[in-house]
């Protein structure tokens, strides 16, 4: 080659820049899809460098975009998100009550079947596109790009009561540092007198009285408001100061947080498990949670609970996995990820109902125990006075009720039930089963504030325990809680422009300020109100949407092609059918089913009468009904109305209406509107090398006309949803790879 070509070679070059520039210039009064517009193209002299060529230069600030330090943080990341307080307190639950061991059988399945492909589906979209919820659905598809808003409003709505639940394990935490503990045993009431046992603790239980009275003065209904509870109200400041300072610099700064907030749970819990395991009755409770009931596996309930569990559990429709993910590169493998996190997930749920029912089963042996010494004495007070001493076996002493095991106990009362079948009942002689013990399943604040704590008092320094459980209930709580943030402010970040300083903190502020409904003596009511009513359907409606848009509005077959532009392979078949037909099937049925169930239950929350010392099942008043109909309805209102505003052309489909954010190579790329200029050749279509080799010497560039009737004729090799040709700054597009 001659070696002036070069320069020939590079003056070709410039007149294709130029040419370029005059077309923008000129802009078609006929088209206003354009209003924005840049122009990247490759130079050959620069390799991997990207020329942003924009009108009126002093507009295009460039920043950094945000990414993760390793891979390593990134997984802990998620791990963290997806593996929350539900994985402790839920799922025990839902295995004991479901059938023990058996139940993890459907568990498996239905992970299998929804949460995996689910959770590749996100991050996939999340890392393709490089936007929050909200870019990411607007570009999917404009019509549904409320899906987004959907998940942020969600968001909002559950950040609202789960760091309510990290400000009670705040204030547990802070009054763990005595010995004994607090809620050790009944407070004592002196007068003049006398002095005797608090009424409502002496009803219940140490542990219940301090849950309800101390700790959160509840009142007995949810129309009695009574006032801010003032410890509460300081914990639940402290818990958004943690996460406001842990968010403020985004995944820079949360991304330290996660190596401590998401290893230390399972620090705790090997603890845990291997304390719990020397003590007398654990096995019994382990024994309990693996027996199988297989009649119960079958009952369609298990797995309609299941289904739930593992949507819930991996954090789906949350915004959050999206975000996480978007911060990643584009060639990561995320579909290993995917699997990973899932699986971890899942064993962090067994390893959490394996401490849970060892320490139970200790609790249970401990309450046996009384059970049968005050039993045994309540038979040794009997002796000729309706029970004859001719009962009693010889090698039982009664004198010394305290050495009578459970099963002498057992011997006498199975002898005194044969002989006395009749008055057997008027006795008032209980079984003291170690099974009864277990078998009362408790779960959510109710095993981790009342029954794990009474366990935690007979723990040899059991200061030291309820400080680490309290420590791991935090972390578990913040990592949760740093995805879900995350989920509100990058898409509102991405979409808007605005400082992630400015809105970090002013979204806290208004948490907080709506939170103190919560901190109130009613505050309680209002969580499990929030609990039962803002998620549940609006998150499955947004995975249903988010399934349906990527397999039948985007393509699956073209959603594939960016699978495998994006990974470097394509993934298995099974992922094809799953997202086009089961998971869709079985996520429409298990809507309907949560639909109907929620429909056959009239709204109702557990209140804790005083009086009686006991919970009873009310009634939401009017205004309560229609708070949980709203908390639903605003949760799922943006999708259509984003849907109507985009359908009848009171938005564009083709603008944000407000401002673009372009992503390339790490950078943001931020432009304001420009006036309505018309355009006549749009866009410029980069395409990597690495891609696909262009048959052009150097910059490829493609006209996007517009047709007859006004709708656009693409000449482009590869359009709006082509694979490797990405456009270069338009709303709702991934970042250019060049």
């Amino acid at each position: 080659m001659p070696k002036n070509s070069k320069a020939v070679k590079r003056e070709l070059d410039d007149d294709v820049t130029e040419s370029v520039r005059d077309l923008l210039s000129n802009e078609d009064a006929c088209d206003d899809s354009f209003k924005k517009s840049s122009l990247i193209v490759d130079s050959p002299e620069g390799e991997g460098k990207d020329c942003d060529v924009e009108e009126g230069g002093s507009d295009g600030e460039e920043e950094e975009r945000p990414a993760w330090n390793s891979k390593l943080q990134y997984i802990l990341a998620q791990v963290g998100f997806s593996v929350g307080l539900g994985n402790v307190w839920r799922f025990p639950y839902l295995c004991q009550k479901n059938g023990g061991g058996a139940y993890l059988v459907p568990y498996l399945i239905l992970l299998i079947l929804i949460g995996i492909p689910l959770f590749f589906l996100e991050l996939a979209v999340g890392q393709r596109i490089r936007r929050g919820s909200i870019g990411v659905w607007n570009y999917i598809s404009p019509r549904l790009g409320g899906i987004g808003f959907a998940s942020c409003v969600v968001c909002f709505f559950v950040a609202l009561y789960y760091n309510v639940i990290i400000s009670w394990s705040l204030f547990y935490f802070s009054q763990s540092f005595q010995q004994p503990l607090p809620w050790h045993e009944c407070p004592l009431v002196k007068n003049k007198t006398s002095t005797y046992v608090v009424p409502e603790c002496e009803k219940s239980s140490a542990t219940t009285y301090y849950w309800y009275r101390e700790a959160l003065d509840i009142s007995d209904n949810i129309s009695e408001g009574g006032g801010l509870n003032w410890k509460m109200t300081l914990s639940l400041l402290a818990a958004w100061s943690m996460v406001c300072l842990a968010m403020i610099k985004g995944i820079q700064s949360s991304g330290k947080v996660m190596y401590f907030s998401s290893l230390f749970p399972y620090v705790v819990l090997i603890c845990f498990l291997t304390r719990a395991l020397l003590l007398k009755g654990s096995i019994d409770g382990i024994r309990h949670m693996f027996t199988p009931k297989l009649e119960i596996m079958l009952e369609p309930k298990v797995w309609r609970e299941a289904a739930t569990q593992v949507f819930f559990a991996l954090g789906l429709g949350f915004g959050g996995v999206i975000a996480f993910s978007s911060y990643n590169k584009r060639d990561n493998n995320c579909h290993f990820d995917a699997v990973l996190v899932s699986f971890i997930n899942f064993f962090t749920s067994v390893l959490a109902t394996l401490v849970v029912f060892a320490v139970l089963g200790f609790k249970a042996n401990i309450m046996n125990s009384k059970c049968v010494a005050l039993n045994a004495n309540k038979i040794a007070s009997l002796l000729g006075n309706g029970i004859e001493p001719s009962l009693i076996p010889l090698h039982i002493n009664l004198t010394q009720v305290s050495q009578v095991t459970a099963e002498d106990y057992h011997q006498m009362l199975e002898i005194i039930k044969g002989v006395k079948e009749d008055e057997f009942p008027k006795l008032g002689l209980e079984s003291c089963s170690i099974e009864d013990e277990l078998n009362q399943a408790v779960q959510g604040t109710g095993l981790a504030f009342i029954a794990f704590t009474e366990a935690m008092t007979h723990f040899p320094a059991s200061p030291f325990w309820s400080v680490m459980f309290f420590l791991m209930l935090i972390n578990l709580g913040l990592g949760s809680m740093f995805g879900t943030i995350e989920g509100i402010l990058t898409p509102l970040i991405d979409t808007f422009k605005v400082r992630k300083e400015f809105l970090t903190v002013g979204c806290c502020v208004l948490a907080f300020s709506i939170g103190l409904l919560f901190v109130q003596r009613s505050g309680n009511y209002f969580v499990t109100m929030f609990d039962d009513y803002s998620a549940t359907l609006p998150l499955l409606i947004v995975v249903v949407l988010e399934n349906v848009a990527i397999a039948w509005v985007y393509g699956i077959d073209k959603f594939f092609e960016d699978l495998r532009d994006m990974l470097g392979f394509t993934p298995y078949r099974f992922y094809y059918y799953m997202w086009k037909y089961i998971t869709p099937i079985l996520l429409l049925v298990l809507l309907c089913s949560s639909f109907i169930q929620l429909a056959k239950t009239p709204p109702s929350y557990s209140a804790w009468i005083q009086e009686e010392a006991m919970e009873r099942t009310l009634d939401f008043p009017p205004w309560g009904i229609a708070v949980c109909i709203s908390l639903v309805v605003m949760a799922i209102m943006p999708v259509p109305v984003v849907f109507c505003l985009r359908y009848f052309n009171i938005i564009d489909e083709n603008t944000s209406g407000l401002s673009t954010v372009s992503y390339k190579k790490g950078r943001v790329i931020k432009e304001s509107p420009r006036p309505e200029d018309d355009d006549d050749a749009s866009l410029i279509h980069g395409k990597t090398p690495s891609e696909a080799p262009s048959p052009m010497p150097s910059k490829s560039i493609y006209r996007k006309q517009t047709g007859s009737g006004g709708t656009e004729a693409d000449t482009a090799p590869n359009g709006r949803y082509g694979i490797g040709y990405l456009m270069a700054d338009m709303p709702d597009m991934p970042e250019s790879d060049l």
